[in-house]
């Protein structure tokens, strides 16, 4: 395992023109982080699985195939050998993890989550990238641990992706539509696009999970969540169990395997235990939910 740092996700209410303006002087992490004053947090039990937790053969696993981490172009470095090096730090010390808490000896260095929703169409949250900031942004399948001990942080060059432009974006203030659809620089020939909700509304309670990279740490897995609140039209809210980092990542209808939602907005992730963090817990039906921007945002602003 390599070393480096890690990415936030957000409630946020900065405006799209405010986000431009600061994107010229900072990294993609550093304008993720600036969207990040509230994150995401566990309902419940802890719901979280690693990829080599998931059944051989499981539709479970199939999903996660179609996955992708948002790294800085700095932090994903050419090996010369047909591979390139992720480089990460250790999960305990990015967050001055308690001894109790789970992957606290994982790696992080993803700053944000995303999916493929077309042959080469990345759909991530808007406040994870924008036009000023899109060179510097890697797009990377493939970032999981594959045994307990061990992580995959060198990936094959083919499994990194640039972008060749911004398809559609928007980003509004306050508890508004977050989203992002990023044209990548070649077709994805090896990984099978989401489907997604194009019309209408998912059901009220309906069961969901989500699959990214909470606090950019290897894939994450996790079920056992339901819609709470389905009133607004940009978003619905679910009792999802995400962290910064998870914002982008695909919500998931455990029905009809539709993509429903991009995560964005939550909860604190963290809180303090005597000199040390832990995770922030809340009852299922406690604390605000986790936001999704509905795919119906977006659906017609490409041809899948």
């Amino acid at each position: 395992m390599s070393d480096l740092a890690q990415g936030k996700k957000s409630r946020s209410s900065k405006s799209t023109s405010s986000v431009r303006g600061m994107a010229k002087t900072v990294s993609p992490r550093e304008l993720a982080d600036s969207l990040n004053k509230e994150r995401k947090l566990i309902y419940g039990v802890d719901d979280r699985q690693d990829y080599y937790q998931l059944l051989s053969g499981s539709p479970e696993r199939s999903e996660c195939d179609s996955i992708v981490s948002l790294w800085e172009s700095s932090d994903v470095q050419d090996a010369g050998d047909g591979q390139s090096d992720l480089q990460t730090s250790k999960f305990a010390d990015s967050q001055n993890l308690c001894e109790q808490e789970i992957f606290r000896e994982q790696p992080v260095g993803a700053f944000c989550s995303g999916f493929l929703v077309d042959k080469d169409v990345i759909a991530t949250a808007g406040h994870c990238v924008d036009e000023e900031n899109l060179t510097s942004v890697r797009f990377v399948f493939g970032y999981r641990m594959e045994t307990q001990n061990q992580s995959k942080a060198t990936v094959k060059n083919s499994e990194v992706y640039s972008a060749k432009e911004i398809i559609g974006r928007k980003l509004e203030d306050g508890l508004g539509s977050d989203w992002c659809l990023v044209k990548l620089d070649r077709p994805v020939t090896n990984h099978k696009a989401f489907n997604i909700r194009k019309s209408g509304k998912i059901g009220n309670r309906q069961k969901v999970h989500v699959i990214g990279h909470p606090c950019g740490l290897p894939l994450k897995y996790a079920g056992g969540a339901w819609v709470r609140d389905n009133e607004d039209d940009p978003y619905f809210v679910a009792n999802l169990d995400t962290y910064g980092g998870n914002s982008g990542s695909c919500v998931i209808n455990d029905d009809t395997g539709e993509v429903e939602g991009i995560l964005v907005r939550g909860d604190t992730d963290f809180v303090s235990l005597g000199d040390c963090r832990v995770s922030n817990v809340c009852p299922t039906t406690g604390c605000r939910g986790e936001d999704c921007t509905r795919t119906t945002e977006f659906a017609d602003k490409f041809k899948a």
